[in-house]
């Protein structure tokens, strides 16, 4: 059940609730059929049914305020979405190339397949627990595997090898 059916019966089961209840009160005042209109109980039932219809028309509302900008977010996420492909579509062949090359620059250094995943892996931000976990390694495992592409690659741990390949990635457009 998704959680639109359940805000649907929650909206209906509400109102109904509180109609049944203006209903009610409206009811049992006809049927006490007072004598004046100023008495306490009139008051006091009259009040119920104000309340529980004016509960009625602000929950009504505030769902269609709702409603509204719940399909605003949607189309912003859409937005979003559309833009996010775009950028995706222009950066696909540079990122890809990007990727060639650095596999490229990983068999250069002489990394073993294991050595070039966890490399890979490394650039991507994953810690040794995560990385053991992903090759169904122990952690001592992919330890030793780090070790073995920092020293084949002369580079000195996870930052070097890092920004040797994303350093000259994120320099300013105006080249400051």
């Amino acid at each position: 059940m998704g959680t639109t059916d359940v805000g649907g019966r929650f909206r209906w089961l509400a109102t109904a609730l509180l109609g049944a209840i203006a209903v009610g009160g409206a009811v049992d005042l006809a049927l006490d059929r007072p004598a004046t209109f100023w008495s306490v109980h009139v008051l006091f039932e009259v009040s119920l049914l104000t309340l529980s219809l004016g509960a009625v028309a602000y929950l009504w509302l505030g769902w269609r305020d709702v409603g509204r900008k719940l399909e605003q977010t949607r189309d912003e996420l859409a937005a979003r979405g559309a833009e996010r492909d775009v950028w995706c579509a222009r950066a696909e062949k540079l990122l890809r190339g990007l990727g060639e090359e650095i596999d490229h620059q990983l068999r250069e250094w002489g990394l073993t397949p294991v050595e070039r995943e966890t490399a890979l892996l490394l650039l991507k931000g994953y810690g040794h627990k995560e990385i053991a976990a992903l090759q169904q390694k122990s952690e001592r495992t992919v330890r030793q595997h780090a070790v073995a592409v920092y020293r084949k690659s002369g580079l000195s741990g996870r930052a070097e090898l890092s920004a040797f390949f994303l350093e000259d990635l994120l320099l300013p457009v105006d080249g400051v």
